[in-house]
């Protein structure tokens, strides 16, 4: 009897806890009235707006995007260890925003936000997307108590439930957003992204289909650089817990190099290859108002250098460190080979060229180091949500311009509609606000007046002026900065300021009433201490 007993505990225990997790609890359905309205407002955008003439051109459009780039790895910020000698360029004869900021400190919901110019909240873009999710209740309990390392925590699935396979693969932009490739090649721009792009696997959510003429790059937060093999390349792993898994993956399912969604072999560094191919389109579409989006994937992991760039940094002793500035070099070059094509080919007075990072440096790394800005990707705080944020527009945005006014990766879209002197219901919808008057005028009191607002779970913030607040939900920590200081997130101030913290509760509370939940769950969560206060990001 005890046996029979014995055997059928353990058969329960191994059958639930081999159970699948997996469940229908988080379905993603598309609108197919909303795809059919944003199609019937793009067709009117193509209709009202007639193709331009060469006499009365539209300005090209140019968004080059780093990734994982620190506010202090580019030395017009004050970096000490590269000297960004191409892009400090573009901030010499352009402007140099120093309180810039993304709509999140992670890549996914980063690059929605800038691509729509509102807050991915208001489509359920809350963190980023999943091509994997524990199986079940065993492999949770093993990647919980033996993988996960450090600061990166497994959570626990509400109801240990998870999204299945078919709801996996929609998570992602709605197809029913408009994108800025949309409403510009609506409006007779010719389209391209080079690099990156993460923001969605399914065939509806791929570039080509998301306004974009034409692509090449991955699909995934991350790809090789190049194959490992290479003589003249060098390879660095790192300690951090999620290195092994780049590496496995490799180049393989949707970190694979695509033109177009075909497949190809492409041996060449890809940072290299991303400027290369920028530049030949370039050449191809001289004759036509183009936007190029360029999102490389420098300086993400997993960390690869060509041997040239690499001999440059013989004096860091720190291999991690060594091969991290070198990327950035690489990454320099390739910003440098863009714009002198740009020179070459006379276009440079009717071309605005921004120039950002998708969120700040990724501490956990051990090599990037956002000093003396706090904490780092993944966190709310200065050193993840902080980024260097430069435009350019040869005799049209004066020289040297430096503004130290609060703005968006939202504002490039808004920016960009008030430059074509379109104003429409849709545009009127976005988050942003128009950074050429800024520029023309030196200051704007909407933008002294605004809002920035961020969540991420039970993760939140707000920046208003130079009073900024962080809470969390999961880890308690709750904090009041006034940004004047000169060390800003330095001394907490939250208990001698309570109309202020109220203040700031209130209109973020306002704000949030008009988002939308996450669309789908996370697996894990970032844990950030900072003077005994905790913050967890869902990832």
């Amino acid at each position: 009897m005890k046996k029979t007993l014995s055997i059928f505990l353990i058969s329960a225990a191994l059958l639930y806890g081999f159970w699948p997790m997996s469940s229908s609890d988080y379905p993603i359905s598309w609108s197919s009235d909303a795809i059919s309205n944003k199609r019937m407002y793009l067709e009117r955008q193509r209709q009202l707006r007639v193709q331009p003439d060469t006499l009365d051109r539209p300005p090209n459009i140019i968004i080059i995007l780093a990734d994982d780039l620190s506010y202090m790895d580019v030395s017009a910020y004050g970096g000490k260890h590269v000297k960004t000698t191409h892009i400090d360029q573009l901030a010499i004869n352009g402007v140099r925003f120093t309180n810039a900021f993304v709509s999140s400190p992670i890549c996914a919901p980063s690059r929605a936000g800038l691509l729509t110019g509102k807050y991915q909240q208001r489509f359920g873009f809350e963190i980023n997307i999943h091509e994997r999710y524990p199986r079940n209740r065993i492999e949770h309990f093993v990647y919980k108590n033996f993988i996960a390392k450090g600061d990166w925590k497994v959570d626990e699935p509400p109801s240990m439930r998870v999204p299945n396979e078919e709801d996996m693969r929609k998570q992602g932009l709605d197809p029913s957003e408009i994108l800025l490739s949309d409403f510009l090649k609506a409006n007779h721009y010719s389209t391209a992204c080079f690099g990156k792009w993460h923001l969605g696997y399914d065939s509806l959510l791929q570039p080509n289909q998301l306004g974009f003429d034409h692509h090449y790059g991955f699909y995934e937060a991350y790809s090789l650089y190049a194959p490992i093999d290479q003589d003249t390349i060098i390879n660095q792993k790192l300690n951090d817990f999620s290195d092994p898994f780049l590496w496995k993956k490799g180049r393989s399912g949707n970190c694979a190099i695509r033109v177009n969604d075909s497949i190809i072999q492409d041996d060449t560094y890809i940072t290299q290859q991303i400027a290369h191919r920028s530049t030949d389109w370039i050449k191809e579409h001289v004759e036509d108002p183009f936007l190029l989006y360029v999102p490389f994937s420098a300086p993400h992991t997993p960390f690869q250098a060509t041997q040239y760039h690499y001999d440059l940094y013989a004096h860091v002793k720190d291999p991690k460190k060594r091969i991290y500035y070198a990327m950035i070099h690489a990454l320099d070059d390739a910003v440098g080979h863009i714009i002198q094509t740009l020179d070459d080919l006379a276009l440079s007075e009717n071309t605005l060229v921004f120039f950002l990072s998708d969120n700040g440096g990724a501490t956990y790394t051990e090599a990037a180091d956002n000093r003396p800005l706090v904490g780092g990707k993944m966190t709310q705080f200065e050193g993840g949500i902080r980024v260097p944020f430069i435009m350019n527009w040869k005799n049209r945005i004066p020289d040297s311009t430096l503004i130290e006014s609060n703005i968006s990766s939202l504002d490039i879209f808004k920016t960009i509609c008030s430059i074509l002197s379109i104003d429409d219901d849709h545009t009127k919808s976005l988050d942003g606000l128009d950074l050429m008057t800024l520029i023309d005028n030196g200051t704007d009191p909407n933008f002294d007046n605004r809002s920035l607002f961020w969540r991420a779970g039970g993760q939140k913030a707000v920046r208003k002026g130079l009073w900024k607040m962080i809470w969390d939900d999961k880890g308690g920590g709750e904090v009041l900065y006034d940004m004047s200081n000169p060390n800003p997130e330095s001394k907490n101030v939250l208990l001698e300021n309570e109309s202020i913290r109220k203040e700031l509760r209130q209109e973020y509370n306002k704000w949030e009433k008009d988002m939308t939940p996450s669309r789908w769950p996370n697996v894990m969560y970032y844990q950030f201490i900072h003077q005994n206060d905790t913050f967890c990001f869902p990832l």
